[in-house]
């Protein structure tokens, strides 16, 4: 099973910036968990969603060579909750990138509310030892996001295009 905490890539610059959004519902079982009778999600998914945008950003930057993990959270600040019906926005920036690893900074919103604030550092691993480790699940995964980029590229693409007819 994978856990992917964002719904959509809406915007994808190689190596510089990318913004995704997770949409919040009741339907998500972790909601009711967290704390019975007030439904919010968790601040641990909203960093992993952070994360996993991030992580897109420079695996993509690396042409998906290895796998991606998150090594450290640098910095993470919480400022709000999100709530059913919430859709929240992540938004990161490249800002080092080596062999072995990267460095992103990240904020999640609703809206205008800022939710939370983070410097993220990944670790990156080379295929082989990926594969050794996780078998094909990393391929799938790996397909998964690549799959999500292309969705997102051409649907930019398609949007910023002028209809046929209208020059």
């Amino acid at each position: 099973m994978r856990w992917i905490w964002i719904d959509r890539i809406e915007e994808f610059r190689s190596r510089e910036y990318a913004r995704s959004v997770k949409n919040v519902t009741l339907a998500e079982e972790h909601l009711h968990d967290h704390f019975p009778g007030y439904p919010v999600m968790p601040t641990s998914l909203i960093v992993e969603g952070l994360a996993q945008t991030g992580g897109l950003l420079v695996g993509e930057a690396s042409g998906f060579g290895g796998l991606v993990v998150l090594a450290k959270l640098s910095r993470v600040t919480f400022h709000d909750y999100a709530l059913p019906g919430d859709q929240i926005t992540y938004e990161v920036r490249l800002k080092e990138l080596r062999p072995e690893g990267a460095v992103v900074e990240g904020t999640a919103r609703v809206g205008e509310k800022l939710l939370a604030e983070a410097e993220i550092v990944f670790a990156q691993m080379d295929a082989q030892k990926a594969a050794a480790i996780v078998g094909n699940r990393y391929s799938n995964f790996r397909q998964d996001m690549l799959d999500m980029i292309r969705i997102s590229q051409t649907t930019s693409t398609a949007s910023n295009s002028e209809p046929a007819g209208t020059s």
